[in-house]
């Protein structure tokens, strides 16, 4: 199989935690690719039309794209058990709140990136830094005790977004009055498969 990346994607990175966990990163040929917002590699926008990463070619259907369709996949594929029947929707919603996490951390990035100043919303940067800023204080209030249960995607999923804040907007301080979830980060980055795959 292969996957489709482009730089410290937190996305991506979602993904490799899952394969290390699961014993699968020997299955994966890493490929990488432009994955611009403005003009994203034709070799990725063949796979997924929205040019978004990450995407896999498999070697037994069509492609499939969307980390959580691709680590969905990876799952069921060696029968981790990483999306346990027993939790499944809290297992869901906590993947999708770290997602989302990601998606307006990285919206944060792409205003940099690819504004120029004058076109740069300070407003609108600071709405994307309240959604991940309300995420963070429910995990720490209201998420500590699935966190500190079994592994499951959840738990690879808000390591991941917890570590693009680290790398991408450690200015922020997210840790500041979370001290539950950063105790329980603390603990989690030191797996190996996150020191594995931290990003550069």
């Amino acid at each position: 199989m292969k996957l489709l990346y482009a730089g410290p994607s937190p996305f991506v990175r979602k993904v490799l935690v899952l394969l290390h966990e699961t014993g699968q990163t020997a299955d994966i040929q890493l490929q990488q690719v432009v994955a611009s917002p403005l003009d994203p590699d034709p070799a990725l926008t063949a796979i997924n039309p929205t040019g978004k990463i990450p995407a896999l070619i498999r070697d037994d259907g069509p492609a499939i794209y969307d980390s959580r369709v691709i680590c969905r996949y990876l799952d069921a594929r060696v029968h981790a058990g990483l999306y346990p029947e027993s939790r499944i929707w809290e297992t869901l919603t906590l993947e999708a709140t770290a997602d989302a996490m990601m998606e307006a951390a990285v919206l944060m990035v792409y205003e940099a990136r690819f504004k120029t100043e004058k076109q740069q919303s300070k407003d609108w940067i600071e709405g994307q830094w309240a959604k991940v800023n309300r995420a963070v204080s429910i995990l720490n209030t209201r998420w500590t005790s699935h966190l500190s249960g079994p592994l499951d995607v959840a738990h690879i999923a808000v390591g991941c977004a917890l570590g693009y804040l680290d790398f991408r907007h450690d200015d922020r301080g997210w840790r500041h009055g979370n001290d539950a979830l950063k105790d329980w980060y603390q603990t989690f980055s030191q797996r190996d498969s996150m020191m594995k795959t931290t990003p550069k």
